[in-house]
């Protein structure tokens, strides 16, 4: 394996301090993800487009501070990141198939990533890299593997994907997307929040000891097994008019419809297990500028649970409850203080050293969805419609939404549903056939019996 530090092609960061909000105090998770390509990447002019990414980017060639009195700063140092490069002489061809969610259970993708070793950042001189970078060239088959390694602390996902749609549009030597990434960021008071909203941050609210919540993670997925499903754009549209019309979107009618077949054939006898709310993820950026205007890299995101269904076996009635929640928490008035009380529980949670919970909660799903973002198109180095896009984990109950990947008969490419989704999520193994039976029953009919 050979590797590289590449730097900033003019220092633009010049020392400058950034201080963190509560909320970009992930300091732990990192966002991992896999591109995968039918050819080669010039390696000397991806290095070269990194190189001009990170002067546009300069909080990403920082480095992660904590100061004594309880600030956390990132400082834009224009230091280096690591590329990684190597060959696979083993592998026929890229092994998995086209499900974006990776059961992490039944396959690893760490020979693909060089993780950003986040457990350092907590110590008080640290010079680990926020990001790292790992190509892969699979030789028989000639295709080309990136590995994205991304601290969370830099920011979020939209944050993370805009990096690289940055660092895709300079290696085809296209202009960068606007708007330019904006690093400073509001800072919440104690006195902004309202203690009232708390029952709706449930994993927050709920969060646990650090090394519970690790063992958590490691050990409780592997009584459940994982489910990924793909909809055409044809089926999200015929569900979205069933759902409500332009009333809802295209997410809400697809929550709706999972949660309505695993409470009508998994869950109508089980109060314990019948599903009553959703716990969303919610990117709130252009709401309002004095919150979080469009461009800002920084975690933009809060999860929020609704209230009760109406009814929890009607099509509709989800999916209005649904988007009755998430207008409600992007009203300005109301996520001012839902984002003050949310960045205030996770400073807690940081000097307690203890993590968010990512549940499940009794009676709940969560959704975190990415089906806004088309990852594998915006980070195609040029391959378009020839670039597959892979992301490692989901859980018991929580949503993943990801646009579908290209697909592949034998060596020819074909036409791309672009807007189709694949939804992933972990279910317990009693019901699992149940509801495959329902959805592929409901698939055949075009949903035409769902109750609305």
């Amino acid at each position: 394996m050979t590797s590289w530090l590449v730097f900033p092609s003019s220092p633009t960061g010049n020392n400058r301090r950034i201080e963190l909000a509560g909320l970009d105090l992930s300091i732990i998770p990192r966002i991992d993800n896999i591109f995968v390509y039918p050819a080669e990447l010039d390696i000397d002019r991806f290095k070269d487009a990194l190189s001009h990414a990170l002067s546009l980017w300069s909080l990403v060639a920082g480095r992660f501070l904590v100061l004594n009195d309880g600030h956390y700063f990132i400082e834009m140092s224009d230091n280096g990141i690591p590329v990684a490069y190597t060959e696979n002489t083993e592998l026929e061809k890229w092994p998995l198939n086209n499900n974006v969610v990776v059961d992490i259970i039944q396959t690893s993708l760490i020979p693909f990533i060089d993780g950003v070793q986040t457990m350092k950042l907590m110590q008080s001189s640290n010079e680990e890299p926020l990001l790292h970078l790992k190509l892969t060239c699979i030789v028989q088959s000639g295709e080309w593997v990136l590995g994205t390694s991304w601290a969370h602390v830099l920011g979020d996902a939209e944050s993370n994907l805009n990096f690289l749609i940055t660092l895709s549009r300079l290696y085809q030597q296209l202009e960068p997307m606007k708007p330019l990434p904006i690093f400073e960021r509001r800072l919440w008071r104690e006195e902004e929040a309202d203690q009232s909203l708390v029952p709706f941050l449930k994993e927050l609210s709920n969060a646990k000891p650090f090394k519970e919540m690790i063992q958590l993670f490691l050990t409780r997925e592997e009584t459940h097994e994982q489910l990924n499903l793909h909809f055409s754009s044809k089926q999200l549209s015929r569900l979205r008019e069933l759902a409500g019309g332009n009333s809802v979107t295209i997410q809400d009618a697809l929550t709706s419809y999972i949660v309505l077949r695993l409470n009508t054939h998994c869950f109508i006898n089980d109060n314990e297990r019948l599903i009553l709310r959703t716990n969303t993820a919610i990117n709130f950026r252009g709401v309002s500028d004095s919150i979080a205007p469009v461009g800002l890299v920084s975690n933009a995101v809060i999860f929020v649970a609704s209230e009760n269904f109406d009814d929890p076996l009607s099509f509709s009635s989800i999916a209005k409850t649904i988007r009755r929640s998430i207008i409600r928490t992007r009203d300005p008035k109301f996520l001012e203080s839902c984002v003050a009380t949310a960045d205030g529980l996770l400073r807690k949670i940081v000097r307690q050293n203890s993590m968010p919970n990512l549940g499940p909660f009794p009676n709940d799903i969560t959704v975190n969805s990415n089906f806004r973002f088309d990852w594998a198109l915006l980070v195609d180095f040029g391959y378009t419609d020839k670039c597959r896009f892979y992301t490692p984990w989901t859980g018991r109950l929580y949503f993943r939404v990801f646009h579908l990947n290209p697909m592949k008969d034998g060596s020819e490419w074909l036409p791309r549903d672009r807007n189709g989704a694949e939804i992933a999520f972990r279910i317990a193994p009693d019901i699992k056939d149940k509801f495959i039976s329902a959805w592929q029953k409901d698939v055949a009919e075009n949903f035409s019996n769902i109750k609305l």
